[in-house]
């Protein structure tokens, strides 16, 4: 069995287009089950966001894993294969692990080093452990990458390089106001991005703000952590209109701001408003930007101009590339040592036999042979077997462990020694596992 990703992102299509695929929160477990309904597809594990769609599996062949994949994602968005396909992105074994660790870190995110992707990855590792559909291969996999984000976010300073995006951003409004510091604001959402949003503003001496949210409770909770004020949802037409700088990040499907409202709101005025797009799928439709006396800036755009100013070589970004590279490795290392184990058991297991079945002869041939003679000679024969197998076990382990991943050792160590495929499968078969992560 091998890992196989298959995906579809804001990197490999049309934003457009990967809205339409998304299956979301509540389609997610229906292209699940539809994944492992196939012959060649064991575990699954789905990971949808709004600008993402990627279905990682255990593969028992790579065409026929690839072709259900891509035939269970065409069938639940109603998008034709043929439209999807050229979209599509697939890594295959060590590159679907490097994939993911590097999604999980926040390095292959449109805000780079965001850490609401860290909680969406654990989100669907649950969702897959909970309908039982990561298991032997998935489940170590993506404890693993966990960790990484983790240790991403807390040993580098990559949440700075998405800082920083807002903080393009906001420089691109200061170019387009009168005043960025007495800029009255409101922010649209209350989220993670929302939050980075306002210690950004807080930090850039804008004090004036008003956070509105959907649910007015998470309004209220981020708007005391800064000293800002918040309103209900409603209200937003109202305080709009009065705006200077307008930022928004929810997690709407639909745009929040278009262009009838904001021609609504502000009638023949053009006065200067800068708006700032931090959400994907976007907030604020596009042609609003086109409106007299407005400046649009959308997440995108910010990270095209990011990239343009070298942002995307931040030491931050290739430290934590250099972390992903490493713990690759390690992960490797550490499932090819595994992968072995089961056979290096069976192999145990094998002689043990042998020696028991040996001392029985033993028994039958001299009866009468005292009981301390009789430990002695199976401890003997114990130590005989024991040093035959240590060198060849040892250097099986070692040898699977080696990261170019030449050569199949446990099968050579299954011929040479003619062991029992079913034997070692049910040496591979592990207990239930403990709860969710």
């Amino acid at each position: 069995m091998s890992l196989l990703v298959v995906g579809l992102s804001h990197r490999s299509a049309p934003m457009d287009l990967v809205e339409q695929a998304s299956p979301g929160d509540a389609g997610a477990a229906a292209l699940t089950a539809a994944v492992r309904a196939g012959e060649d597809v064991g575990e699954a594990v789905v990971l949808a966001t709004c600008n993402r769609t990627e279905v990682y599996v255990d593969a028992a062949t790579f065409h026929g894993a690839l072709q259900e994949v891509g035939q269970a994602l065409s069938h639940l968005s109603g998008v034709a294969l043929d439209e999807l396909s050229p979209h599509l992105y697939v890594h295959y074994e060590d590159r679907a692990v490097h994939h993911l660790f590097s999604v999980a870190s926040g390095l292959d995110s449109m805000a780079v080093g965001e850490r609401q992707i860290l909680g969406q990855v654990r989100a669907a590792f649950r969702a897959a452990q909970h309908e039982g559909a990561a298991g032997t291969v998935l489940n170590p996999l993506f404890q693993h990458a966990l960790r990484v984000g983790k240790q991403a976010h807390t040993e580098t300073s990559i949440d700075r390089v998405s800082r920083s995006l807002v903080e393009l951003g906001l420089e691109r409004a200061a170019g387009h106001l009168e005043s960025l510091a007495g800029a009255r604001t409101v922010l649209i959402g209350a989220g993670s991005m929302s939050g980075l949003a306002a210690a950004t503003l807080s930090r850039s001496g804008i004090s004036d703000v008003t956070v509105i949210n959907r649910t007015r409770e998470r309004a209220d909770r981020l708007a005391a952590q800064y000293g800002f004020r918040s309103e209900d949802w409603s209200r937003l037409p109202e305080l709009g209109a009065r705006a200077d700088l307008i930022v928004t990040c929810t997690g709407a499907t639909q745009h929040v701001v278009d262009e009838a409202a904001v021609r609504r709101v502000r009638g023949s005025a053009d006065t200067p408003l800068a708006i700032l797009d931090l959400a994907m799928p976007r907030d604020v439709a596009p042609g609003v930007g086109a409106l007299p006396g407005v400046g649009l800036w959308s997440l995108a755009d910010l990270q095209e101009r990011a990239e343009d100013s070298g942002a995307e070589v931040d030491p931050a970004v290739a430290e934590v590339r250099q972390l992903v590279t490493g713990e690759v490795g390690a992960y490797l290392v550490s499932r090819r040592a595994q992968a072995v184990a089961p056979t290096v058991t069976a192999l145990r297991s094998r002689a043990a036999d042998v020696v028991a079945a040996e001392l029985q002869r033993l028994d039958q041939r001299l009866p009468d042979l005292p009981e301390r003679e009789r430990q002695e000679v199976q401890r003997t024969v114990q130590r005989v077997v024991d040093k035959l197998l240590h060198a060849p076990t040892v250097r099986v382990k070692a040898l699977a462990s080696d990261t170019d991943g030449r050569g199949d050792y446990a099968s050579v160590l299954r011929e040479l020694f003619d062991l029992d495929p079913y034997d070692v499968a049910a040496v591979s078969t592990p207990p239930e596992t403990g709860g969710l992560v």
